[in-house]
């Protein structure tokens, strides 16, 4: 018995069809990773899933009794409650229970009866560990990086990304039969992932999983979804080996394809040719055969970005100096920092989420006050941020009306052409950013970011959201970039051969800097 179905399912943007004739079964056991170009309808492929998006066609069945729990990318929920009592509503059926037995005890006085329902009641708490709530709580605190937070900070205290690391917490509290978790390594470090995978490899239950981290849907996952070509296809096995068949598959599609467009073009040209003359019933009979054609969808034309961060010599040799330098909100997060980062260095800041890094980088843009200590930065040039948090001043702006904003010397066709030259496509400009996929924005942000000319390029966790060609396009502008870069970053694969120097802020003092040769060990 399956839990999940997907029946010829169909749905298309204006210019774009995501998906057509598309079929899907989730079985008991299935660790799903769904994969896809940004924009390919990997998200919303989700929000069909569970209600917030009709598909155009087609049918999507539950199995009965099916639990579903889901991360989504962009997150809204109470801020008046602390990370203890939201994660606490995981077990809220626990907690009713509890309360009814309470209320029971009140009346058994009366109603000795009650006694044998409360022992049954009593039973079934015990039965679903209801005594070992705190302790569970604490693992998966624990575990994601959640508890250096402070478990009974309010919900309103915490950034986007410490929001996320929460939700996915409750959602694996809950132990749904089925979990769809939408990116959910955005902001968990090395470490933290590490746990995860370790926490969904013996998950009993089934989950869909989207994540553009190559090495940790690896290590999950027994079944692969691929969206492409507007088909929505399952390959058996991790992502290595669904790779390798879908090579196989596509090189059979393409064939296919253009196979199919020459017959097509052939046709068309003899109806047209004789369609009027001698032979117009043979050619009347050709057409009708053309319109009976099931037309294959054409090869994906998803464009790949090309980054440029232009670059403005100040002609000092001292970029950023941090002295003694306290960072945090109301208590110190780390011991005073003393760094030095001169022109040219390309520095990662590394350590476990939670210890401040974010921090530290808004702390040297000002975008913070330091608890002690200063950080200076030369006066002359300019500093171009890319803040991981995907907050826009009008979410309804679109990423046309956002850049033309930014620059509006810039013809409606510069505008275009630079959005273009980012990774979006056409149907993408004229969205509500808000609409758009955490990958679709995070372009827009970098696309911003090529049109400044700076010497200082500070990018907290720019890969987030970023599908694999993207990262590639972006690993070669870091490079490229001629002045300093400080950088946080958990994935190995983006940073390692771009960065010259660590600071690991874990094993701090903050004056443990070392090369890049830190890397490899």
């Amino acid at each position: 018995m399956s839990l999940l179905r997907i029946e010829n399912l169909k749905y298309e943007l204006p210019d774009k069809v995501l998906y057509e004739n598309g079929d899907l079964q989730l079985n008991p056991g299935d660790h799903l990773g769904l994969v896809g170009k940004n924009g390919a309808g990997k998200t919303t492929l989700l929000k069909i899933l569970m209600g917030e998006i009709m598909p155009d066609e087609g049918r999507i069945v539950w199995g009965r009794r099916t639990t579903v729990g889901y991360l989504q990318q962009h997150l809204q929920f109470s801020d008046e409650e602390t990370i203890t009592t939201y994660l606490q509503t995981a077990f809220a059926r626990l907690y009713q229970l509890e309360a009814e037995i309470g209320e029971m005890y009140m009346r058994v006085a009366d109603e000795p009866d009650l006694l044998a329902k409360i022992g049954d009641k009593q039973e079934e708490l015990e039965q679903r560990e209801f005594y070992q709530i705190d302790s569970k709580i604490e693992t998966i605190a624990s575990g994601l990086g959640i508890n250096v937070m402070g478990l009974d900070r309010q919900l309103n205290q915490l950034s986007g990304g410490q929001k996320s690391k929460v939700m996915l917490a409750k959602l694996l509290l809950e132990q749904p039969d089925v979990l769809l978790l939408d990116e959910p390594t955005n902001y968990l470090d090395d470490t933290h992932i590490e746990w995860l995978t370790n926490f969904l490899n013996p998950f009993t239950g089934s989950f869909v999983v989207i994540s553009h981290d190559e090495a940790f849907l690896d290590g999950i996952t027994n079944c692969i979804c691929d969206i492409e070509f507007g088909r929505i296809k399952k390959y058996p096995g991790n992502l290595h080996k669904a790779l390798k068949l879908k090579a196989e598959a596509n090189e059979v599609y393409l064939k296919n394809y253009y196979q199919q467009q020459e017959k097509i073009e052939k046709m068309e040209k003899y109806i047209q040719k004789y369609k009027a003359g001698s032979r117009s019933t043979i050619a009347k009979s050709r057409e009708k055969q053309l319109n009976r054609i099931e037309r294959l969808t054409p090869p994906s034309t998803n464009a790949i970005g090309e980054y440029v961060f232009p670059y403005v010599n100040t002609n000092s040799d001292m970029t950023i100096s941090l002295q003694k330098l306290e960072i945090g909100y109301e208590a110190p997060l780390l011991p005073p920092i003393n760094l030095s980062i001169t022109t040219g260095e390309k520095v990662l800041i590394k350590g476990f989420n939670g210890l401040g890094k974010s921090t530290l980088l808004k702390t040297i843009l000002g975008l913070i006050s330091p608890l002690g200590g200063n950080a200076q930065m030369p006066t002359s040039g300019k500093v171009n941020y890319f803040s991981q948090e995907l907050e826009w001043n009008d979410s309804n702006d679109t990423p046309f009306s956002f850049i033309k904003e930014k620059l509006p010397n810039l013809t409606n066709k510069e505008v275009r052409s630079k959005l273009s030259k980012s990774g979006l496509n056409a149907e993408h400009v004229e969205k509500p950013l808000i609409q758009l996929s955490g990958g679709e924005q995070t372009k827009v942000k970098l696309c911003a970011m090529t049109l400044v000319n700076s010497h200082i390029l500070i990018l907290d966790e720019p890969t987030n959201h970023l599908d694999k060609a993207t990262k590639n396009a972006l690993t070669t502008a870091v490079k490229n970039y001629q002045g300093t870069v400080v950088l946080v970053s958990h994935e190995k694969s983006f940073y390692e051969g771009v960065v010259t120097k660590v600071v690991d802020v874990e094993s701090m003092g903050a004056t443990i800097v070392a090369d890049s040769s830190a890397l490899r060990e």
